[in-house]
């Protein structure tokens, strides 16, 4: 459990306010009084909200389940046992739940798999019922998610309606009631499924095959494509099955391409998305920054595909984009007051907008400012439920000990062969880089602690029980006991800020720098540049030289707008001739997850251009990408141009 830092204030917040703001909504739009009138028999024509809608109140539900358990609020499970039993009331006699099929003037049943969201509605109820059954046991939500479970395996077996939804999450939802219950059932249809995707059942649609994932066998294809958090949610169900089956074919297939994915079309924040038509993946290499999606969902479905891949292959790396994705999308998407969010994550923001509206849904998903609600709200109830939950992806054991992913400060306690360990770990992490972890509880059997180093990191260093420290490299940090009450572990991790270059194959950012401090990506506001200056009009000096420890960082920059004219665009001499000499580009590695993810890398600059006055050169401090607008709206940037 978090005690304290930075998470605890998220998961603060998030209890305190987020909770009661997202219900709020809720009822306001009509989306949770949908199961009321379904309940009473009324006509639903008329039905208020997306296809989808009920997801957002099984999410909320599942959300409450989770803080039940950080907590031991005792006023959750009754007011989850009430939402449960509005949910229930609206299930028809066969276990079919959903408001928005089926009822008076709606479509009938499974009428609309491509685009009506009823599997994955339900996974959504599942995936709520698993968090029930882990926290508070049984209810009358498992009850009802149990019997929509029992009716859709029917309804979709082998032999009978042998299809697919056009939004994957039925299928982790599937997994999760199967293991929760040890009904192997639902881990089987979960697993058709999967292996009915990829055979154009679905159509062509607005967008072709790709966007649902239909066009290619998830054994067979290469790379995640088409819209973000489908292709996430699949994957992370894919994973599941591969690991509960003993599948490394279907794991192998998943790594391969999410490490392609990771390393050719994610950004330098860990965001996913390039494309807003679709909401979807671009080609290698299409990362355009100012049109960037990076929808916080598809930023916390990458979280789970990176959590699972972790647990299967016990590799580091993905504990360390759990991370870049965590600070630089997820947390930068609520307001400090939890009751307004980013739905899409540019890395660049031109203009500053317009204010938003406080007491109506948003009906985009971009935004210069947090918004309260969307029409299509489902990042926000997806952030309650992640922060609810989120001091699952901080620790590990195994047969061999303990592993630490994440740092915050928390208590750490498990059975450990017939003992008990129990670690306080304690930071003030990312503003401080030291770690310490003091045994409180330790059991007689040796225990190995493993901590992470930082794939970003340089220079850290090791202490064992008060022992001289030791250099360690980014990877892990390792220590064997025995151990005994009070024995201490410190890892010391440097925080300086590091100039981050991209692969030259991004044209968007060629001949552009980034900063990063610690895990956190910085970016440059216009809030902070003098009057008179633009984020248009600035290009970065040698920002080598201005960087030291501590924060804010600060660059120097220098005007560009000396350079404006008529016609934007003007010859550069290339030598003598006039020629341009092609070259190979080169890159961290195929399917690599390099040391920042994807395509970026650290670089280091000689000095900078003497030419020009100190009138045209000012220094500005730059902050947190996860902070940027919390200030008032503004402009934003964080590829920031050398020339």
């Amino acid at each position: 459990m978090l005690h304290g830092g930075l998470w605890r204030q998220y998961q603060s917040v998030n209890a305190d306010r987020t909770f009661d703001h997202v219900m709020h909504w809720l009822d306001h739009e009509g989306w949770l009084s949908n199961f009321d009138r379904v309940a009473s028999g009324e006509p639903m024509g008329d039905r208020p909200g997306w296809v989808f809608s009920d997801s957002e109140v099984y999410k909320v539900a599942e959300a409450m389940a989770w803080e039940y358990a950080r907590t031991g609020d005792k006023t959750l499970p009754v007011r989850l046992e009430a939402l449960a039993t509005r949910i229930a009331a609206a299930q028809d006699l066969d276990g079919y739940l959903n408001t928005a099929f089926g009822h008076g003037e709606q479509r009938p049943r499974w009428s609309d798999l491509a685009e009506g969201h009823e599997l994955y509605v339900a996974g959504h109820l599942l995936q709520a019922a698993v968090a029930h059954v882990r926290t508070i046991g049984e209810g009358t939500l498992v009850r009802a998610a149990v019997r929509a479970a029992d009716q859709l395996c029917e309804e979709f077996a082998d032999g009978a309606r042998e299809a697919i939804c056009g939004h994957p999450e039925i299928e982790v939802g599937l997994v999760e009631l199967g293991r929760a219950l040890d009904e192997p059932r639902y881990i089987d249809m979960a697993r058709t499924f999967v292996d009915r995707r990829g055979h154009g059942s679905l159509g062509e649609g607005n967008f072709g095959r790709a966007y649902f994932q239909d066009d290619t066998p998830v054994l067979t294809a290469d790379v995640l494509r088409g819209h973000a958090v489908r292709a996430l949610y699949l994957s992370a169900a894919a994973i599941d099955l591969a690991v509960d089956q003993s599948d490394t074919e279907l794991l192998d297939a998943v790594q391969r391409q999410y490490d392609r994915t990771v390393s050719r079309r994610t950004y330098i924040t860990g965001g996913m998305g390039s494309r807003h038509q679709d909401e979807g993946f671009g080609e290698d290499w299409e990362l355009p920054n100012d049109r960037a999606y990076c929808e916080t969902c598809a930023g916390i479905g990458s979280i789970m595909v990176a959590w699972r891949l972790l647990l299967a292959t016990g590799e580091v790396r993905y504990a360390d984009l759990i991370e870049r994705t965590l600070y630089n999308v997820v947390a930068a998407s609520p307001s400090d007051s939890g009751d307004a969010f980013f739905y899409a994550n540019p890395l660049h923001q031109r203009v500053e907008g317009e204010p938003v509206d406080p007491v109506r849904a948003n009906p985009r998903a971009e935004s210069s400012d947090r918004a309260p609600w969307f029409e299509v709200s489902c990042c926000p109830t997806n952030l309650a439920r992640t922060f609810a939950s989120l001091s699952a992806y901080f620790a590990t054991v195994d047969e061999r000990g303990v592993q630490l992913h994440q740092y915050g400060d928390y208590v750490l306690r498990t059975p450990w062969r017939g003992g008990s360990l129990a670690l306080s770990v304690r930071t003030d992490y990312p503003d401080d880089g030291t770690v310490v972890v003091v045994v409180e509880e330790a059991p007689e059997t040796p225990c190995e602690l493993r901590l992470r180093v930082p794939e970003w990191c340089e220079g850290a260093t090791f202490r064992v029980r008060g022992a001289a420290p030791v250099d360690v490299s980014p990877g892990w940090a390792t220590a064997v006991g025995p151990w005994s009450p009070g024995d201490r572990v410190e890892l010391h991790l440097p925080l300086r800020p590091r100039v981050i270059e991209p692969d030259p194959r991004i044209d968007s950012v060629r001949g552009c720098l980034a900063v990063q401090h610690g895990p956190d990506v910085l970016c440059l506001e216009g809030i902070d540049l003098p009057a008179g200056w633009s984020l248009d009009d600035v290009a970065v000096d040698d920002p080598s030289s201005e960087l030291r420890e501590g924060m804010p960082a600060r660059v120097s920059l220098r005007s560009r707008s000396a350079l404006d004219a008529a016609w934007p665009y003007r010859p550069r001499v290339r030598g003598a001739a006039g020629r341009l000499i092609a070259g190979r580009a080169t890159s961290s590695g195929e399917g690599a997850v390099s040391s920042s993810p994807g395509p970026y890398r650290e670089t280091h600059l000689g000095p900078a251009d003497p030419s020009g006055g100190a009138e045209d050169r000012v220094r500005v401090a730059l902050r947190p990408y996860r902070g940027w607008g919390r200030r008032g709206r503004t402009t934003m940037r964080i590829w920031l141009p050398t020339s």
